[in-house]
């Protein structure tokens, strides 16, 4: 089912106002707003960030995504604004790509999860293997969860798996009209 494209007034009220870093603070905040908008056909919820916790952008974006299943006569949609970068990124792939849009000028940031570990190895030897299995386990499964959401990402866009693979470990910053040019968003405000 195609979806009419939102006009820029219903916009002008969003349901959920969320800036500053993608943390447990922004989570109850949006738990806050997001709660009581169930009773709307339309919910929008506006996002503007640097960046932040990714785990935190899936718990936002697993509510979301929740919600649209339970209610699908509902229509939940995102709005970005000036900057969306990673761990924002993150929580706009958990919408359809027909429900997200951007304001002029907004940038999108998407990168790999970046990991800060220093990993002691000492002990016995076969706790030594464990401990780096046990990083190594980590590792994988970040990269797993990381994939997973770029998959979401591009879901319907001309963005390749291999493109998003290869452009992510440097930081890829898109402007909003290229984001809709490559068909990463439905609109441009």
């Amino acid at each position: 089912m195609t979806l009419p494209i939102l006009p820029a007034s219903a916009f002008k009220a969003p349901t959920v106002l969320l800036s500053g870093a993608v943390d447990y603070a922004m989570y109850k905040d949006f738990r806050q707003q997001f709660e009581p908008a169930h009773e709307q056909d339309l919910v929008v919820i506006e996002l503007s960030t640097l960046g932040g916790d990714p785990e935190v952008a899936r718990m936002m974006g697993e509510d979301v995504r929740y919600h649209s299943e339970m209610n699908p006569e509902k229509r939940y949609v995102f709005l970005g604004k000036a900057a969306i970068y990673s761990a924002g990124t993150t929580f706009m792939s958990f919408f359809a790509k027909s429900n997200r849009y951007l304001t002029r000028g907004t940038r999108l940031m998407i990168h790999e999860r970046k990991m800060d570990k220093h990993l002691h190895v000492q002990g016995p030897l076969t706790t030594c293997v464990a401990a780096v299995k046990a990083t190594l386990h980590e590792i994988e499964t970040s990269i797993a969860i990381q994939n997973e959401g770029f998959a979401n990402l591009i879901l319907g866009s001309s963005v390749t798996m291999e493109e998003v693979l290869q452009r992510a470990p440097a930081n890829w910053y898109l402007e909003a009209e290229e984001a809709r040019g490559l068909g990463l968003i439905e609109a441009v405000l």
